[in-house]
């Protein structure tokens, strides 16, 4: 156990070239028509482009376009359909752009930035008309919530691993992959984060047990940047490397310690985490929060998010309003500042908690509560007991909102705001909605993760006697 998380000495290389225990791989056979050219017809959910070989097979291609012909090689063979990547390029989209990250390809996250912008966004609305077209329902206008197309994300979770040689690297996993991709540069992290990466990687080169690192976060504030490090236990020695580290480079450091359930280290005084909101018409908002609390990556577009909620809801001074999974506050308190009585709901009592503070130190009051949003018969007491609510704002995780969208059907409230970063998810609870007698009145999608596949969508729905 002396050793445990030291530089280990490295290992003779390999001569092996393919899978593990059969140098070079295996070789299989490859029906005729999967070595002629395809032509991309559309893009799949996820982004990839979709082809069919001449027998009518489906192909999935990673990083190919509408209309573009390409040569591939098949990673993966399934009965219904193949997976496959582009060997050659016969003919190219005018949408396809030069990737801005040289880790593109191998860094499993952005997987968009082949396609331009517009053509993203785009392609992001026809995802949720289709997901709603497969629950029979026709949507009209998509607006779109746009922010900046590079330096916006506020917070990341990076891997650390030392290798068989010896090296250690720090960055994110390959797609479909627990492969750790060295980055050097990300071109969607805020600049003072972006800084952070060769420094960050230099200072794990030094460490003496860099395998007691499992991995780092990494967070921007409205105030400071926030260095947090998860390890399996504290090595003295590294502790001080880590303590030089944050006072060079002015970060605030925090240390997860343990495995099951660690705990958090300040290296310091613990800095004071908050959330900036500033709307039309209302004084800045201040929402505390500490390390795990949820964070929408995004804060510019965030921002409008809030925006485009209340100008949908246009909240008066004594409407009573729900807010479920209301996390910190996001929606509560600019709800609670137009002078509504807000009720906000969350699972985790902690949360429930900082709500609390986060409106006292507003000076605003809202009341809120801790229930299982996903346990139906929660759902039908806290409707029952709030059913002279005017509006419910629902901001669930990626597994949805259902429970709350049927229960809805019995107990009615006039108008719906739908925060959903699962559009999937989103389609399947709108059309219990939709069958209870909502109508949809404004959809839009935002730019919470632009150059990935993923997306955040918003939805006002109406009762019909609203």
């Amino acid at each position: 156990m002396a050793m445990l998380g030291k530089r280990r000495p490295p290992r003779p290389a390999s001569g092996h070239s393919g899978l593990a225990g059969t140098p070079g791989g295996k070789k299989r056979d490859t029906p005729a028509d999967e070595t002629a050219p395809l032509v991309i017809e559309r893009l799949a959910h996820d982004g990839r482009g979709v082809a069919h070989t001449a027998s009518g097979k489906t192909v999935f291609v990673d990083q190919a376009l509408p209309g573009e012909q390409v040569e591939v090689a098949v990673h993966l063979t399934r009965k219904r359909f193949d997976e496959a990547h582009i060997k050659s390029l016969l003919s190219t989209s005018e949408q396809r752009v030069t990737p801005p990250c040289p880790h593109f390809g191998h860094c499993g996250g952005c997987d968009l930035q082949h396609l331009n912008v517009d053509a993203q966004r785009a392609h992001k609305r026809e995802v949720v008309r289709d997901l709603f077209a497969r629950q029979g329902i026709t949507l009209g206008e998509i607006g779109s919530i746009q922010g900046d197309d590079q330096g916006y994300r506020r917070r990341a979770r990076l891997g650390v691993k030392v290798d068989s040689q010896g090296k250690t690297r720090l960055g994110f996993r390959a797609a479909h992959s627990h492969r750790l991709v060295d980055i050097e540069r990300c071109p969607v992290l805020v600049d003072t984060l972006q800084q952070l990466l060769i420094p960050l990687r230099e200072l794990l080169q030094r460490l003496e047990a860099p395998r007691l690192v499992g991995h780092i976060e990494l967070l921007t504030t409205a105030n400071t940047q926030v260095v947090l490090v998860r390890q399996l236990k504290e090595h003295p020695q590294d502790a001080e490397r880590w303590q030089t580290f944050a006072q060079h480079y002015q970060v605030a450091l925090g240390t997860w310690l343990g495995r099951e359930t660690p705990t958090l280290h300040w290296h310091g005084t613990p800095p004071a985490l908050e959330e900036k909101l500033t709307l039309v018409n209302q004084p800045p908002l201040t929402l505390s929060f500490a390390p795990g609390d949820f964070l929408q990556v995004n804060a510019q577009v965030n921002q409008q998010m809030v925006a485009t909620v209340m100008q949908w809801l246009a909240p008066k001074p004594g409407q009573k309003l729900l807010d479920l999974f209301a996390g910190i506050g996001n929606f509560s308190l600019p709800l609670a500042a137009a002078g509504a009585e807000v009720h906000a709901v969350e699972g985790n009592p902690a949360m429930v908690a900082r709500i609390a503070i986060n409106a006292k130190h507003n000076g605003l009051m809202v009341s809120g509560q801790q229930a299982d949003l996903s346990d139906p018969g929660s759902v039908k007491q806290l409707l029952e007991k709030h059913g002279d609510s005017d509006a419910l704002v629902l901001d669930p995780p990626r597994s949805g909102g259902e429970a709350i969208c049927q229960a809805l059907a019995r107990h009615p409230v006039a108008k719906v705001v739908y925060i959903s970063c699962d559009p999937a998810t989103l389609a399947r609870d709108a059309a219990h909605l939709v069958h209870a007698g909502y109508r949809i009145k404004q959809v839009a999608v935002a730019d919470m993760f632009l150059h990935t596949a993923h997306m955040e969508t918003l939805m006002l729905f109406e009762a019909d006697d609203a």
